[in-house]
Protein backbone atom coordinates (compact mmCIF):
# COMPACT_ATOMS: atom_id res chain seq x y z
CA UNK A 1 0.00 0.00 0.00
CA UNK A 2 1.65 3.16 -1.18
CA UNK A 3 -0.52 6.16 -1.90
CA UNK A 4 -0.71 9.70 -0.63
CA UNK A 5 -3.29 12.37 -1.20
CA UNK A 6 -2.21 15.43 -3.21
CA UNK A 7 -0.97 18.47 -1.23
CA UNK A 8 -3.17 21.42 -0.30
CA UNK A 9 -2.13 23.46 -3.35
CA UNK A 10 -3.06 20.74 -5.84
CA UNK A 11 -5.39 22.13 -8.57
CA UNK A 12 -7.91 19.39 -7.90
CA UNK A 13 -8.24 20.59 -4.32
CA UNK A 14 -8.40 24.26 -5.20
CA UNK A 15 -11.19 23.64 -7.72
CA UNK A 16 -13.34 21.98 -5.06
CA UNK A 17 -12.54 24.72 -2.52
CA UNK A 18 -13.39 27.47 -5.00
CA UNK A 19 -16.71 25.80 -5.72
CA UNK A 20 -17.43 25.46 -1.99
CA UNK A 21 -16.57 29.13 -1.48
CA UNK A 22 -19.27 29.98 -4.03
CA UNK A 23 -21.65 27.39 -2.54
CA UNK A 24 -20.90 27.30 1.21
CA UNK A 25 -24.09 25.37 2.06
CA UNK A 26 -24.81 23.42 -1.12
CA UNK A 27 -28.10 21.66 -1.68
CA UNK A 28 -28.29 18.10 -2.90
CA UNK A 29 -29.20 19.38 -6.35
CA UNK A 30 -26.15 21.67 -6.44
CA UNK A 31 -23.83 18.84 -5.37
CA UNK A 32 -25.35 16.54 -7.99
CA UNK A 33 -25.06 19.10 -10.80
CA UNK A 34 -21.42 19.74 -9.85
CA UNK A 35 -20.65 16.00 -10.07
CA UNK A 36 -19.65 15.79 -6.41
CA UNK A 37 -22.18 13.17 -5.27
CA UNK A 38 -20.69 10.36 -7.36
CA UNK A 39 -17.53 11.84 -8.91
CA UNK A 40 -16.49 8.49 -10.43
CA UNK A 41 -19.64 8.36 -12.58
CA UNK A 42 -19.31 9.54 -16.19
CA UNK A 43 -20.23 13.09 -17.12
CA UNK A 44 -22.66 14.83 -16.88
CA UNK A 45 -23.72 13.00 -13.70
CA UNK A 46 -20.22 12.69 -12.30
CA UNK A 47 -16.72 13.85 -13.17
CA UNK A 48 -15.35 10.60 -14.62
CA UNK A 49 -12.89 11.03 -11.76
CA UNK A 50 -9.93 8.76 -11.21
CA UNK A 51 -9.50 7.23 -7.72
CA UNK A 52 -7.16 9.97 -6.46
CA UNK A 53 -9.55 12.71 -7.53
CA UNK A 54 -12.41 10.86 -5.83
CA UNK A 55 -10.42 10.80 -2.59
CA UNK A 56 -9.62 14.51 -2.95
CA UNK A 57 -13.30 15.41 -3.42
CA UNK A 58 -14.26 13.28 -0.41
CA UNK A 59 -11.56 14.89 1.69
CA UNK A 60 -12.51 18.46 0.77
CA UNK A 61 -16.22 17.90 1.36
CA UNK A 62 -15.45 16.35 4.74
CA UNK A 63 -13.22 19.29 5.73
CA UNK A 64 -16.00 21.70 4.80
CA UNK A 65 -18.57 19.73 6.79
CA UNK A 66 -20.65 19.11 3.65
CA UNK A 67 -22.73 15.94 3.57
CA UNK A 68 -23.94 14.26 0.41
CA UNK A 69 -27.66 13.46 -0.01
CA UNK A 70 -28.97 10.36 1.81
CA UNK A 71 -30.20 7.90 -0.81
CA UNK A 72 -28.06 4.79 -0.30
CA UNK A 73 -29.90 2.35 -2.55
CA UNK A 74 -30.45 4.92 -5.27
CA UNK A 75 -26.91 6.28 -5.37
CA UNK A 76 -25.11 3.06 -4.45
CA UNK A 77 -27.04 0.39 -6.34
CA UNK A 78 -29.80 1.60 -8.66
CA UNK A 79 -27.79 4.45 -10.16
CA UNK A 80 -24.76 2.43 -11.29
CA UNK A 81 -27.06 -0.11 -12.96
CA UNK A 82 -28.96 2.62 -14.84
CA UNK A 83 -25.63 4.19 -15.85
CA UNK A 84 -24.46 0.83 -17.22
CA UNK A 85 -27.59 -0.39 -19.00
CA UNK A 86 -30.25 2.33 -18.97
CA UNK A 87 -31.53 4.08 -22.06
CA UNK A 88 -30.72 7.73 -22.71
CA UNK A 89 -34.25 8.63 -21.64
CA UNK A 90 -33.93 6.64 -18.40
CA UNK A 91 -30.63 8.31 -17.54
CA UNK A 92 -31.99 11.79 -18.23
CA UNK A 93 -35.16 11.15 -16.25
CA UNK A 94 -33.84 9.37 -13.15
CA UNK A 95 -30.15 9.98 -12.48
CA UNK A 96 -30.05 13.64 -11.44
CA UNK A 97 -33.04 13.48 -9.02
CA UNK A 98 -31.57 10.26 -7.65
CA UNK A 99 -28.18 11.85 -7.02
CA UNK A 100 -29.78 14.94 -5.50
CA UNK A 101 -31.73 12.81 -3.03
CA UNK A 102 -34.98 14.22 -4.39
CA UNK A 103 -36.31 10.76 -5.26
CA UNK A 104 -35.62 7.92 -2.83
CA UNK A 105 -35.12 4.38 -4.14
CA UNK A 106 -35.54 0.86 -2.78
CA UNK A 107 -34.61 -2.61 -4.04
CA UNK A 108 -37.35 -5.12 -4.92
CA UNK A 109 -35.28 -8.30 -5.17
CA UNK A 110 -35.74 -10.71 -2.23
CA UNK A 111 -38.90 -12.78 -1.89
CA UNK A 112 -40.28 -15.00 0.90
CA UNK A 113 -39.11 -18.08 -1.01
CA UNK A 114 -36.11 -16.53 -2.77
CA UNK A 115 -33.61 -14.99 -0.40
CA UNK A 116 -30.10 -16.37 -0.83
CA UNK A 117 -31.35 -18.27 -3.92
CA UNK A 118 -32.49 -15.12 -5.68
CA UNK A 119 -32.67 -16.78 -9.10
CA UNK A 120 -35.66 -18.84 -7.91
CA UNK A 121 -37.84 -15.70 -7.63
CA UNK A 122 -41.47 -16.14 -8.70
CA UNK A 123 -42.74 -12.57 -9.18
CA UNK A 124 -44.13 -12.48 -12.73
CA UNK A 125 -44.19 -9.73 -15.35
CA UNK A 126 -46.34 -10.36 -18.43
CA UNK A 127 -46.37 -8.16 -21.52
CA UNK A 128 -49.69 -6.52 -22.36
CA UNK A 129 -49.29 -4.21 -25.33
CA UNK A 130 -47.08 -1.27 -24.31
CA UNK A 131 -47.09 -2.31 -20.64
CA UNK A 132 -45.85 -5.02 -18.32
CA UNK A 133 -48.25 -6.36 -15.70
CA UNK A 134 -46.48 -7.42 -12.50
CA UNK A 135 -47.78 -9.77 -9.80
CA UNK A 136 -45.83 -11.06 -6.81
CA UNK A 137 -44.42 -10.33 -3.38
CA UNK A 138 -41.10 -8.92 -2.18
CA UNK A 139 -39.73 -8.87 1.36
CA UNK A 140 -36.97 -7.23 3.46
CA UNK A 141 -37.32 -4.16 1.26
CA UNK A 142 -35.43 -1.38 3.02
CA UNK A 143 -36.95 2.13 2.77
CA UNK A 144 -39.92 0.95 0.65
CA UNK A 145 -42.22 2.95 2.94
CA UNK A 146 -40.61 6.21 1.87
CA UNK A 147 -39.28 5.30 -1.58
CA UNK A 148 -40.45 6.90 -4.80
CA UNK A 149 -39.04 4.17 -7.05
CA UNK A 150 -37.75 0.63 -6.78
CA UNK A 151 -35.46 -1.53 -8.88
CA UNK A 152 -37.48 -4.67 -9.54
CA UNK A 153 -36.59 -8.19 -10.66
CA UNK A 154 -39.43 -10.21 -12.18
CA UNK A 155 -39.67 -13.38 -14.23
CA UNK A 156 -40.73 -12.60 -17.80
CA UNK A 157 -40.16 -16.04 -19.36
CA UNK A 158 -41.06 -18.94 -17.04
CA UNK A 159 -40.04 -21.48 -19.70
CA UNK A 160 -36.44 -20.21 -19.88
CA UNK A 161 -33.54 -21.48 -17.80
CA UNK A 162 -33.72 -20.19 -14.24
CA UNK A 163 -31.18 -17.38 -14.73
CA UNK A 164 -32.33 -16.42 -18.24
CA UNK A 165 -36.01 -15.67 -17.78
CA UNK A 166 -35.59 -12.69 -15.44
CA UNK A 167 -35.90 -9.01 -16.40
CA UNK A 168 -35.02 -5.78 -14.62
CA UNK A 169 -37.56 -2.96 -14.20
CA UNK A 170 -37.94 0.48 -12.67
CA UNK A 171 -41.08 0.46 -10.54
CA UNK A 172 -42.88 3.58 -9.22
CA UNK A 173 -43.68 2.79 -5.59
CA UNK A 174 -46.89 4.84 -5.69
CA UNK A 175 -48.32 3.03 -8.72
CA UNK A 176 -51.77 1.40 -8.35
CA UNK A 177 -51.41 -2.15 -7.07
CA UNK A 178 -48.29 -1.54 -4.94
CA UNK A 179 -48.90 -2.19 -1.24
CA UNK A 180 -46.18 -1.63 1.36
CA UNK A 181 -46.47 -3.18 4.83
CA UNK A 182 -43.96 -2.47 7.62
CA UNK A 183 -41.72 -5.09 9.22
CA UNK A 184 -40.66 -3.82 12.66
CA UNK A 185 -37.49 -5.56 13.85
CA UNK A 186 -36.47 -6.24 17.43
CA UNK A 187 -34.70 -2.88 17.70
CA UNK A 188 -38.15 -1.31 17.48
CA UNK A 189 -37.15 0.45 14.26
CA UNK A 190 -39.05 0.31 10.98
CA UNK A 191 -36.61 0.02 8.10
CA UNK A 192 -37.70 -3.19 6.38
CA UNK A 193 -40.98 -3.82 4.59
CA UNK A 194 -42.86 -6.42 2.62
CA UNK A 195 -44.22 -5.26 -0.72
CA UNK A 196 -47.18 -6.74 -2.60
CA UNK A 197 -47.51 -6.22 -6.35
CA UNK A 198 -51.04 -6.88 -7.59
CA UNK A 199 -51.54 -6.19 -11.28
CA UNK A 200 -49.04 -3.33 -11.27
CA UNK A 201 -48.76 -1.86 -14.76
CA UNK A 202 -45.33 -0.64 -15.81
CA UNK A 203 -44.68 1.15 -19.11
CA UNK A 204 -42.50 -0.82 -21.53
CA UNK A 205 -40.01 2.05 -21.21
CA UNK A 206 -39.38 0.99 -17.59
CA UNK A 207 -37.53 -2.15 -18.69
CA UNK A 208 -33.77 -1.76 -18.11
CA UNK A 209 -31.58 -3.46 -20.68
CA UNK A 210 -33.01 -6.26 -22.78
CA UNK A 211 -35.80 -8.60 -21.79
CA UNK A 212 -34.23 -11.60 -20.05
CA UNK A 213 -31.02 -9.75 -19.11
CA UNK A 214 -32.17 -9.14 -15.53
CA UNK A 215 -29.82 -11.63 -13.90
CA UNK A 216 -26.69 -10.08 -15.38
CA UNK A 217 -27.89 -6.62 -14.30
CA UNK A 218 -28.77 -7.94 -10.83
CA UNK A 219 -25.13 -8.99 -10.45
CA UNK A 220 -24.09 -5.40 -11.18
CA UNK A 221 -26.47 -4.17 -8.48
CA UNK A 222 -25.46 -6.80 -5.94
CA UNK A 223 -21.76 -6.19 -6.59
CA UNK A 224 -22.24 -2.55 -5.64
CA UNK A 225 -24.40 -3.56 -2.66
CA UNK A 226 -21.79 -5.87 -1.15
CA UNK A 227 -19.03 -3.29 -1.50
CA UNK A 228 -21.31 -0.75 0.21
CA UNK A 229 -22.10 -3.14 3.04
CA UNK A 230 -18.41 -3.59 3.87
CA UNK A 231 -17.71 0.04 4.76
CA UNK A 232 -15.30 1.21 7.44
CA UNK A 233 -17.57 1.02 10.49
CA UNK A 234 -19.56 -1.84 11.94
CA UNK A 235 -23.28 -2.13 11.09
CA UNK A 236 -22.51 -2.27 7.34
CA UNK A 237 -20.21 0.72 7.49
CA UNK A 238 -22.70 2.97 9.28
CA UNK A 239 -21.83 2.28 12.92
CA UNK A 240 -18.82 2.84 15.18
CA UNK A 241 -15.55 1.03 14.54
CA UNK A 242 -13.70 -1.23 16.95
CA UNK A 243 -11.25 1.63 17.51
CA UNK A 244 -14.19 3.85 18.53
CA UNK A 245 -15.20 1.28 21.14
CA UNK A 246 -11.64 1.05 22.48
CA UNK A 247 -11.53 4.85 22.73
CA UNK A 248 -14.83 4.83 24.66
CA UNK A 249 -13.36 2.35 27.15
CA UNK A 250 -10.22 4.47 27.56
CA UNK A 251 -12.28 7.60 28.23
CA UNK A 252 -14.35 5.76 30.85
CA UNK A 253 -11.23 4.72 32.80
CA UNK A 254 -10.21 1.47 31.15
CA UNK A 255 -11.21 -2.14 31.78
CA UNK A 256 -9.82 -4.31 34.58
CA UNK A 257 -11.30 -7.67 33.63
CA UNK A 258 -8.52 -9.56 31.77
CA UNK A 259 -10.95 -11.53 29.61
CA UNK A 260 -12.74 -8.38 28.46
CA UNK A 261 -9.37 -6.72 27.83
CA UNK A 262 -8.40 -9.69 25.67
CA UNK A 263 -11.65 -9.39 23.71
CA UNK A 264 -11.02 -5.66 23.23
CA UNK A 265 -7.59 -6.45 21.83
CA UNK A 266 -9.11 -9.08 19.53
CA UNK A 267 -11.81 -6.84 18.04
CA UNK A 268 -9.28 -4.01 17.66
CA UNK A 269 -7.00 -6.40 15.74
CA UNK A 270 -9.92 -7.51 13.57
CA UNK A 271 -10.69 -3.87 12.86
CA UNK A 272 -7.09 -3.21 11.85
CA UNK A 273 -7.12 -6.18 9.46
CA UNK A 274 -10.28 -4.85 7.83
CA UNK A 275 -8.84 -1.32 7.67
CA UNK A 276 -5.69 -2.61 5.95
CA UNK A 277 -7.73 -4.68 3.51
CA UNK A 278 -9.69 -1.54 2.67
CA UNK A 279 -6.45 0.38 2.12
CA UNK A 280 -5.22 -2.39 -0.18
CA UNK A 281 -8.42 -2.01 -2.20
CA UNK A 282 -7.95 1.76 -2.41
CA UNK A 283 -4.26 1.41 -3.23
CA UNK A 284 -5.03 -1.02 -6.06
CA UNK A 285 -7.70 1.33 -7.42
CA UNK A 286 -5.30 4.29 -7.31
CA UNK A 287 -2.78 2.22 -9.25
CA UNK A 288 -5.44 1.30 -11.80
CA UNK A 289 -5.37 -2.36 -10.79
CA UNK A 290 -8.06 -4.89 -10.00
CA UNK A 291 -8.20 -5.18 -6.19
CA UNK A 292 -8.53 -8.97 -6.47
CA UNK A 293 -10.27 -11.08 -3.82
CA UNK A 294 -9.94 -8.50 -1.03
CA UNK A 295 -13.46 -7.11 -1.56
CA UNK A 296 -15.16 -10.50 -1.16
CA UNK A 297 -13.00 -11.51 1.78
CA UNK A 298 -13.54 -8.16 3.48
CA UNK A 299 -17.32 -8.40 3.21
CA UNK A 300 -17.33 -11.85 4.84
CA UNK A 301 -14.98 -10.78 7.65
CA UNK A 302 -16.75 -7.47 8.27
CA UNK A 303 -20.11 -9.16 8.93
CA UNK A 304 -18.77 -11.28 11.80
CA UNK A 305 -16.67 -8.38 13.06
CA UNK A 306 -19.70 -6.11 13.40
CA UNK A 307 -21.38 -8.68 15.62
CA UNK A 308 -18.23 -9.05 17.74
CA UNK A 309 -18.03 -5.27 18.33
CA UNK A 310 -21.65 -4.95 19.39
CA UNK A 311 -21.64 -8.07 21.59
CA UNK A 312 -18.53 -6.83 23.38
CA UNK A 313 -20.01 -3.35 23.88
CA UNK A 314 -22.98 -4.96 25.62
CA UNK A 315 -20.85 -7.29 27.75
CA UNK A 316 -18.63 -4.42 28.88
CA UNK A 317 -21.59 -2.85 30.65
CA UNK A 318 -22.74 -6.00 32.47
CA UNK A 319 -26.35 -6.02 33.63
CA UNK A 320 -26.77 -2.31 32.86
CA UNK A 321 -26.50 -3.24 29.18
CA UNK A 322 -30.12 -4.37 29.41
CA UNK A 323 -31.28 -0.85 30.29
CA UNK A 324 -32.73 1.44 27.65
CA UNK A 325 -31.90 4.78 29.29
CA UNK A 326 -29.00 6.61 30.87
CA UNK A 327 -25.45 5.45 30.27
CA UNK A 328 -26.29 1.85 29.52
CA UNK A 329 -23.58 1.52 26.87
CA UNK A 330 -20.02 2.86 26.69
CA UNK A 331 -20.19 6.63 26.51
CA UNK A 332 -23.96 6.50 26.91
CA UNK A 333 -24.23 6.11 23.14
CA UNK A 334 -27.49 4.47 22.06
CA UNK A 335 -25.88 3.22 18.84
CA UNK A 336 -24.30 0.33 20.75
CA UNK A 337 -27.60 -0.69 22.28
CA UNK A 338 -29.28 -0.52 18.88
CA UNK A 339 -26.31 -2.27 17.26
CA UNK A 340 -26.43 -5.23 19.65
CA UNK A 341 -30.04 -5.92 18.64
CA UNK A 342 -29.41 -5.24 14.95
CA UNK A 343 -26.12 -7.19 14.71
CA UNK A 344 -27.70 -10.61 13.94
CA UNK A 345 -28.81 -9.13 10.60
CA UNK A 346 -25.21 -8.45 9.57
CA UNK A 347 -24.49 -12.04 8.56
CA UNK A 348 -27.79 -12.35 6.68
CA UNK A 349 -28.41 -9.14 4.74
CA UNK A 350 -26.68 -8.59 1.41
CA UNK A 351 -25.88 -12.30 1.08
CA UNK A 352 -25.51 -14.65 4.03
CA UNK A 353 -22.07 -15.45 5.40
CA UNK A 354 -22.44 -19.01 4.16
CA UNK A 355 -23.17 -17.82 0.62
CA UNK A 356 -20.27 -15.36 0.75
CA UNK A 357 -17.89 -18.11 1.79
CA UNK A 358 -19.14 -20.32 -1.03
CA UNK A 359 -18.44 -17.48 -3.47
CA UNK A 360 -14.92 -17.04 -2.09
CA UNK A 361 -14.26 -20.77 -2.14
CA UNK A 362 -15.48 -21.31 -5.68
CA UNK A 363 -14.47 -18.07 -7.45
CA UNK A 364 -11.33 -17.11 -5.55
CA UNK A 365 -9.87 -20.38 -4.29
CA UNK A 366 -11.07 -22.51 -7.20
CA UNK A 367 -12.79 -25.09 -5.03
CA UNK A 368 -15.46 -27.30 -6.63
CA UNK A 369 -19.13 -26.37 -6.56
CA UNK A 370 -21.45 -28.03 -4.10
CA UNK A 371 -22.86 -31.26 -5.57
CA UNK A 372 -26.28 -30.87 -7.14
CA UNK A 373 -29.21 -31.84 -4.93
CA UNK A 374 -30.87 -35.12 -5.79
Amino acid sequence: MDFALPPDDDPRRTRVREWLARNPEPSGRQLAEAGYVAPHWPEPWGLAADPVTQLVVDDELRRAGVHRPENPIGIGWAGPTIVKAGTREQKERYLLPLLAGEEVWCQLFSEPGAGSDLASLTTRAERDGDEWVVDGQKVWTSYAHRADYGILLARTDPSAAVHRGISYFLCPMHAPGVTVRPLVDMTGAHTFNEVFLDGVRLPAANLVGQEGDGWSLAKVTLGNERVSLSGAGSLWGMGPTAADLVDEVRRSGGERDPLLRQRLARVWAEGEILRLLRLRMVSAAVAGEDPGPEASVRKALADDHGQHVMELACDLTGASGMLTGGNAMPGGDAIYRYGFLFAPALTIGGGTSEVQRNIIGERTLGLPHDPAAR
